[in-house]
């Protein structure tokens, strides 16, 4: 990775982030939450909000790297590293003013994850680990690092896509196990430490885990098909998978 400015790199990311907070706070417009004729690469059709993210990382980030992204798919320049992104995390929260959305970016070097970046675009705090650093927590209003206390004993886990589960549910609610699920996975995996769990269960896709994964690789992890679980505490770790086992 000889050459590579991670420095650099790394204000980009702050620039990005927070070109897309003063546009989301300060020149929003009713048209940029319809959806286009943009068909993104997941095969949805794309709000304006999310071109106009996309178009920000691309615009600080492209010459860092190949961009793959959520909505235009892989813009290559045949380099060693390859910039993941989802633009805004959550982009139906986003819609219905649910202020639970965010960013990601993963940066592979040959393949490999060697960053993640998820920004929690309505606290302004931006996760990040690179090239096996500790894990920054970085304030983007305030411009400053801060520490982020963590819940190391909780009684609330995270399960994205419960909706689309229901028997998933019912063995949750029978171990008696409290749960939400607010809608925007790469947040929601990113900050798993603060949970007895965070767990996904469906289309497991690189926009929405490789940044997180990288963030909390000291995690106890469960990867699977379609099920995904990130867990700090191995006592609940071991928990949940028992109740997955027959599903």
């Amino acid at each position: 990775m000889d050459g590579f400015n991670k420095d650099k790199f790394i204000e980009a990311i702050k620039l990005a982030n927070n070109e897309l907070i003063d546009y989301i706070n300060l020149h929003l417009q009713d048209t940029d939450l319809t959806y286009t004729n943009v068909t993104g690469y997941g095969g949805d059709n794309s709000l304006k909000i999310d071109i106009i993210a996309e178009n920000i990382f691309i615009r600080y980030l492209s010459e860092f790297g190949d961009i793959f992204s959520e909505e235009c798919g892989l813009l290559s320049n045949n380099s060693d590293f390859q910039i993941i992104i989802d633009p805004i995390d959550g982009s139906s929260n986003f819609m219905h003013n649910l202020p639970y959305y965010g960013s990601s970016i993963a940066l592979k070097y040959n393949n490999e994850v060697v960053a993640g970046f998820v920004t929690n675009l309505v606290s302004n705090i931006l996760t990040y680990r690179i090239f096996d650093s500790e894990i920054f927590y970085y304030d983007l209003k305030n411009e400053k690092y801060i520490k982020k206390n963590i819940q190391k004993i909780s009684k609330l886990a995270i399960f994205e896509k419960s909706y689309d589960n229901p028997e998933l549910c019912k063995k949750l609610s029978l171990n008696k196990i409290k749960y939400r699920s607010p809608g925007a996975m790469a947040l929601s995996l990113c900050d798993a430490r603060n949970y007895k769990f965070s767990m996904f269960c469906g289309q497991i896709r690189s926009f929405d885990v490789d940044a997180a994964l990288y963030i909390n690789k000291d995690l106890f992890l469960y990867k699977k098909d379609d099920i995904l679980i990130l867990s700090l505490n191995k006592n609940d770790f071991d928990v949940v998978l028992e109740i997955i086992k027959d599903i």
